[in-house]
This record gives C-alpha cells, structure tokens and sequence, in this order.
C-alpha cells in the first residue's frame, strides 16, 4: 500500500528533471551554435553584441534556461513533489510549468532592463574615447564589487532562500494557479537577489562567452546544492576581488569581449 501510494513521486519528479535537463542542454547547444555565429562581431565596449532587443531578450531567456534551470531544479522538484501529493489525494492540482513560467518571467524582466542600461553604455562610449581606453579598467572595478556584493548580507539571505527548497516551499505555499505563479515569482526574485551581480558580470567578460557562462552556471549550482555553498560563494567573492584588482592594474587581463 505504501509503495502504490509513493510511486507516482518518483515517476513525476523523473519526468520533470528530465524535462529541464533536455530543456537546458538543447538551450547551451543554441548557445554554442550562437556563439559561434557571432565570432566575427566587433570586440571592444560592445556589450549588446549588437542585437536587436528582440534578439537580446531571446538569447537572454535561453540563456537563463541553460544556466539557471540545472540550478532551480532541486526547487522545481520540491514544488512537483508536493503538488504530485496533492493529484494523488485527488485535491486541487496545478502543473508545474505555472512555477516555472514564473521563475522565467522574472529574469525575462531583468533582462529587459539590462538591455538598454547596456546599449546606452555602448553609446556612451562611443562618444568618450576615454571610457573606451578605460573599458578593461570599468571591468575590473564590476568584478570587484561584484565580489563585493558575494560577501554581502543581502546575498546570504537570498542564497539561504535559494538552498532550503523544502523550508521555501513550506514557508510560501499558495493554493491554485495564482498561488503556484506567485511561489515561482518569489523564488525568482530570492535567485535573482542571489545571482544578479555575477550575471552582469557576462557585459565586461562577453555577454556570448561560452566559458564563462559555464564557469558561472558551476559557482551558481555550487553555492545553491553543496553543503559548504556559503563557503564556496565567498571564496568566489575574494577571488573576483583579487581578479578585479588584477585587471585594473593589468588590463590585458580582461578577455577581450566577443
């Protein structure tokens, strides 16, 4: 009786992982292939890779998709688990897309706001041959405070958030289609309070780097699903402020944008 009544769970949250896994790997595939197309843009203050917004917005949400999903998914499993028990007690049930629909709304909405804060950077520099010569050296002063912010208060709080998907879920359920929208709009923003500032951090490094987003995509799923992930995000914070250090004295080291 207890095996009949607990098979549904596994099959579910299998089924679901499966899906965001499939979901991310054709996402860094589109990626790489993109990447890769974009090999002849211009390098220097070119931080939109000269997309339109359209284009921007897409690459952005796949983005999101390759990096943050392997990332969310202990959070996604947790909220299919729970409403798996809830189909199998034939009480109100809502599939889990409506989470993630969420989830992905708020960094489509982080994006839409990078972009043109972006695209004005790229022409404010071309107007400043200053702010060109000193693009690598900006670079650097975003690593630090970057790092900066790795070590911060507010940081910890979110990633806290982020790496308890059990105590989140418990402490912010919400019955029905708007409870389940809301759940995921709110753990979006606690991910998006934890992960903004190394996301920013893909404009002075080259918004289509392939290996810094996979660099990134490790920290993130590190800091959210090892035990010493506070750990591991403040050593990430002092290395990025030696590194921006590094690259205001040095600016050859700085990758050269794509």
């Amino acid at each position: 009786m207890t095996t009949a009544n607990a098979s549904p769970f596994p099959r579910e949250r299998k089924l679901i992982l499966g899906l965001l896994l499939i979901l991310a790997a054709a996402s860094w595939a589109l990626l790489i292939w993109q990447s890769a197309a974009m090999n002849s843009q211009a390098r220097g203050m070119n931080l939109t890779m000269g997309m339109s917004t359209g284009l921007f917005i897409v690459i952005w949400v796949v983005m999101m998709i390759a990096m943050m999903f392997p990332t969310a998914a202990p959070m996604i499993l947790m909220f299919t688990t729970v409403y798996a028990g809830k189909r199998q007690k034939s009480q109100a049930f809502v599939p889990t897309w409506v989470f993630v629909s969420a989830y992905l709304l708020i960094w489509t909405l982080f994006g839409l706001m990078a972009y043109p804060l972006a695209l004005g950077a790229e022409r404010l520099a071309g107007q400043s041959m200053w702010l060109m010569n000193n693009a690598p050296r900006i670079g650097g002063a975003l690593l630090m405070v970057a790092g900066l912010y790795q070590l911060s208060p507010l940081k910890h709080m979110c990633l806290a958030k982020c790496r308890t998907p059990l105590q989140f879920i418990l402490g912010s359920w919400r019955d029905g289609y708007g409870g389940a929208f809301r759940m995921g709009f709110v753990h979006g923003a606690y991910c998006l309070g934890c992960c903004w500032f190394l996301f920013v951090l893909l404009f002075p490094l080259g918004i289509m780097n392939i290996a810094v987003m996979a660099l990134l995509t490790v920290l993130i799923y590190t800091e959210k699903s090892f035990p010493l992930g506070k750990q591991i995000s403040q050593i990430a914070g002092m290395a990025l402020i030696v590194y921006g250090v590094i690259v205001i004295f040095v600016p050859a080291a700085l990758p050269a944008i794509m």
